[in-house]
């Protein structure tokens, strides 16, 4: 993202920090007494950025992400503390048994706040506003660092702070060349990700050593992972036991008694520490995990160890990959090896499976146990994820050492094995009618370099683009379908939309003329029709979604740009650059089968759409927009996309995702269908477009 962006953002949304809390002395000049809020010394970074202060604004940006660093460490320091110095204390027996219980309670309460208090000073100096701490997750101050650092020619420190912002935001496609010119300029190879997780890191080194086959070294790295793992998890689990949202009510109308509020706020914790084995497997900027993660430091450490001859080491490993997954064939194989292997020198029975594993799993399967109690009793909302599924629908990311093939027949076998891409659920054809003899054919799938695609012109006319760009600016309503958030994919833009039912329910109601507002209505009914004959479904596809959209370039924010109007995405899974999958569970919208886009539109700058390789990097294919054409895909992983920037006037399209499920057809469409019956009732009339075409093939 590129920092310039902001103005119209970030700056606006920290605004009332900088007035509402000052820094001593202005800015963030002067440290000394407690720690100063992270959003605080983050709002005057910005505030310093916009104004020309590169220095200033460097200054109080690391301060801003030492200070959030610091802010955990010390809730973490006194957490553990005060855990070690009041233990909680069993209820007893009898009227006022549970005073022992809440005494213990309210004495570590009180000792966290002794402790936090001189160094952090009132909580709630230190409640960020949400969208500041997405900011945070998302790395943005590392993208205004960047840039600060460049101005004051500190070229290395801005080749890290651009290295750590690009691993959270793989889409930004050109921070890449800038990374590549950093290396130029500076001779810098090597680059530091200054928020890196080290259990992460010394976990994939491990594994790039397990590739090469030097597993002595994997073997270090790897047990590394694993201690810092578990450290990780400890800390993760503490850190949870911070204020919850109590997501089902509002604060300040809470009226649940004594019990009903621990349980809630207790449950809403234990999903959090429950969650951790997710949170400690994921990326930085990620939103899924890395599937098995756990599991597979012990299936690496069982092979390695082999390798190595330390047949005790490998078969403990073994059994406790096998906790995770007892019927895993390859593995049970292995161990029942390696106990031949220790036969008339060590009894197998004693070598046991990890402590740390066991006890982590018994927790795991506790707590689990306590959210489906509190579903079920409780009216709590609940569904168990599979922390540890290995069978998905994604492969391994790693593949198997060649030598193993050299292994003798009755050896062991590494459990991690190539694991073929899903089968689709449906064939996939292509090449069927247009149905409308001015439709254009212009490029197929193969000429797009990729799966099921097609890109046609002519699907409206020249005249319709006008009309349906004259109704759009009477019904549109900026950050429409984003819960009202007018640059929901850059700050760069205003983004403006409007579904079909309220095109129809503004010409209903004589805001804009009817047969206008039909159009809309008409066009997305002729390209739903050429989709599903153009890929030869055999079954009805049903809209999903239908949105008239319009992004428009915001003026003064278009310098240095770097980042995308739509970052790359697929549009029915999570698409993870980084590990070069895309994973189709929620929040992804799993039912989406097929996609369009009808351009109205091609006086503007920039805006061109791309499909991408899985590393949202490397383009495939990019597209003009103009008026009729319309380019449609599959939903899925085999067709990442994105838009590069609009710099200069405004982009309009009618966006349409489809599915073949009738579970999920659209609701709004539904209702739209109902306005058309009732206006041919009234002989109203359709627009001049009609949707059975005379002119069908």
């Amino acid at each position: 993202m590129a920092p310039g962006s902001r103005r119209g953002g970030t700056l606006l949304l920290l605004l009332p920090l900088l007035l509402a809390v000052p820094a001593a002395g202005g800015g963030c000049a002067a440290e000394g007494g407690p720690l100063e809020p992270f959003d605080a010394l983050y709002a005057s970074g910005v505030e310093a950025f916009y104004g020309g202060d590169f220095a200033g604004a460097a200054r109080c940006l690391e301060r801003a992400l030492r200070s959030r660093r610091e802010l955990r460490a010390a809730r973490l320091r006194c957490r553990r503390r005060c855990r070690a110095q009041v233990r909680l204390a069993e209820p007893g027996p009898g009227p006022g048994g549970d005073l022992r219980f809440f005494g213990s309670v309210l004495r570590r309460a009180g000792c966290v706040r002794r402790c936090e208090e001189p160094r952090l000073g009132a909580v709630s100096r230190h409640r960020a506003a949400e969208e500041v701490r997405s900011d945070f997750q998302r790395r943005v101050p590392y993208s205004y660092l960047q840039r600060a650092y460049i101005q004051l020619n500190k070229l290395e420190e801005a080749a890290n702070a651009a290295h750590t912002f690009f691993m959270a935001n793989p889409e930004h496609m050109e921070i890449q060349q800038d990374l590549e010119n950093y290396k130029t300029t500076s001779g810098k190879v090597s680059l530091v990700d200054q928020e890196a997780r080290q259990h992460m890191e010394d976990y994939s080194a491990g594994v790039r050593h397990y590739d090469r086959e030097e597993y002595e070294l994997a073997i270090e790295l790897l047990e590394r992972a694993l201690e810092g793992y578990y450290s990780e998890d400890e800390d993760c689990q503490i850190m949870c036991e911070g204020p919850q949202k109590f997501e089902e009510h509002e604060y300040l109308d809470y009226k649940a008694g004594l019990y009903e509020a621990i349980a809630d706020h207790y449950m809403q914790m234990l999903a959090c520490k429950h969650d951790c084995v997710r949170e400690l497997a994921t990326r930085s900027g990620r939103i899924s995990p890395i599937e098995n993660f756990l599991p597979l430091h012990y299936d690496y450490l069982q092979f390695a160890y082999y390798r190595v001859g330390d047949y005790v080491k490998a078969l403990e490993c073994a059994k406790s990959y096998l906790l995770f997954h007892p019927d895993d064939e390859d593995v049970l194989e292995n161990a029942g090896y390696y106990e031949g292997l220790l036969e008339g020198t060590v009894d197998p029975a004693t070598i046991k499976p990890r402590k740390e594993a066991r006890t982590l799993l018994r927790r795991h399967k506790l707590e689990s146990h306590l959210l489906q109690v509190a579903a079920a009793g409780l009216g709590y909302a609940y569904t168990e994820p599979n922390y540890w599924n290995r069978y998905g629908a994604r492969q391994d990311e790693h593949s198997v050492p060649s030598s193993i093939s050299s292994e003798p027949e009755d050896g062991p076998r590494l459990s991690l094995t190539k694991k073929p891409m899903p089968k689709p659920d449906r064939e996939l054809k292509e090449g069927g009618p247009l149905l409308y003899s001015d439709v254009k054919f212009v490029y197929n799938s193969q000429q797009l370099n990729g799966t099921q695609r097609v890109l046609l012109d002519n699907v409206i006319s020249e005249e319709q683009c006008r009309e349906l760009h004259r109704v759009a600016s009477g019904i549109m309503l900026a950050g429409d379908g984003y819960r009202g958030k007018t640059s929901p994919h850059t700050p760069n833009e205003r983004f403006e939309g409007a579904t079909v039912l309220k095109a129809l329910k503004y010409g209903y109601e004589g805001r804009v003329p009817l047969r206008s507002a039909r159009l809309f209505y008409d066009i997305s009914e002729k390209a739903r029709r050429i989709v599903q004959s153009y890929f030869l479904l055999n079954s009805t596809l049903y809209f999903s979604y239908t949105h008239l959209v319009c992004r428009t370039a915001l003026s003064g924010q278009q310098e240095r740009r770097n980042d995308l109007s739509h970052p790359i995405h697929a549009d029915n899974c999570l698409l993870d650059p980084e590990a070069n999958e895309c994973w189709k569970e929620p929040p992804a919208y799993t039912f989406r089968d097929y996609s369009a886009l009808l351009y109205m539109n091609a006086d503007f700058e920039g805006g061109e759409f791309i499909f991408t390789e899985m590393d949202a990097k490397t383009v495939t294919a990019s597209i003009k927009p103009k008026c009729g054409r319309m380019i449609s895909f599959s939903s899925g992983g085999e067709n990442p996309h994105g838009v590069k920037a609009v710099t200069k006037g405004q982009r309009c399209a009618v966006a349409l995702w489809f599915t073949l499920d009738p579970l999920y057809r659209e609701l709004e469409r539904i209702q739209a269908d109902e306005v058309i019956a009732m206006l041919d009732q009234e002989h109203l009339g359709p627009s001049e477009m009609s949707i059975n075409p005379k002119d069908e093939l």
